[in-house]
């Protein structure tokens, strides 16, 4: 899942648009009113090569973590299992259509979000991209994806959020939107069930978390960005 956010990097004179993926945060420029993306690209555009795929998911985390996790690929027809993993973490890498449907990346075929999900994550946030997938990739428009997503969780098909639910966003081979890459930073997503307080401080001046409401996905995300990579070498905004 993907969601939109703008924010800034305390203490840097950097203005930076975020988008929340998910389950995830991916960045976002702010884009004018032409649509860049009106429909869904052909299914090619948005598939890897195995391989590489696997090796991108793996790189949402540290070797520590991803080494040992189950990992998923896209396939034709949804998410593929390519490694079922031994330590209950799953790493994937999210597309587009993971974004609110308002969201002017939707369709974007370039769109990479690595994720590595632990354990909560990965049985009570994971389901829904891989429900919105399915559903994309039947063939369903925005509108009836939305529909599918609302009709899962009132039927209980999909999961309720479970506590503790989180997942690592350290991948440099992120591809976030078609801005520049100096816009993309490691983070920490934390899923929360659905709230707009600020008990947390989030979004507040100096504050290190960062939040986004995601009403489709009924939950709230806050992100936490971190300053190294997962391969351990340091983000340097404007540096890379």
């Amino acid at each position: 899942m993907v969601n939109s956010l703008n924010s800034r990097i305390i203490g840097l004179a950097a203005s930076i648009a975020l988008l929340v993926m998910l389950g995830t945060a991916w960045p976002l420029r702010a884009q004018g009113s032409k649509t860049l993306y009106p429909k869904m690209a052909p299914l090619d555009q948005y598939l890897m090569g195995r391989d590489a795929e696997i090796a991108m998911a793996r790189s949402a985390a540290p070797p520590s973590i991803s080494r040992d996790a189950g990992v998923l690929v896209l396939g034709r027809n949804g998410y593929e299992t390519a490694d079922k993993g031994t330590n209950g973490f799953v790493c994937i890498v999210e597309r587009g259509w993971t974004a609110p449907t308002n969201d002017p990346n939707f369709w974007n075929p370039k769109l990479r979000g690595p994720l590595c999900l632990n354990p909560a994550a990965a049985r009570s946030y994971l389901p829904i991209t891989i429900k919105k997938t399915e559903l994309i990739l039947a063939g369903e428009s925005k509108s009836q994806m939305a529909d599918g997503i609302k009709a899962a969780f009132d039927t209980s098909k999909l999961p309720k959020l479970e506590p503790g639910a989180m997942c690592y966003m350290l991948s440099k081979q992120q591809y976030l939107n078609d801005g520049t890459v100096h816009d993309w930073h490691p983070h920490l997503m934390f899923f929360i069930p659905e709230s707009d307080s600020v008990a947390r401080g989030e979004n507040l001046s100096g504050s290190p978390v960062l939040t986004s409401p995601d009403p489709m996905d009924r939950l709230t995300v806050l992100m936490v960005l971190v300053p190294k990579w997962s391969d351990g070498t340091p983000d340097f905004v404007g540096k890379r």
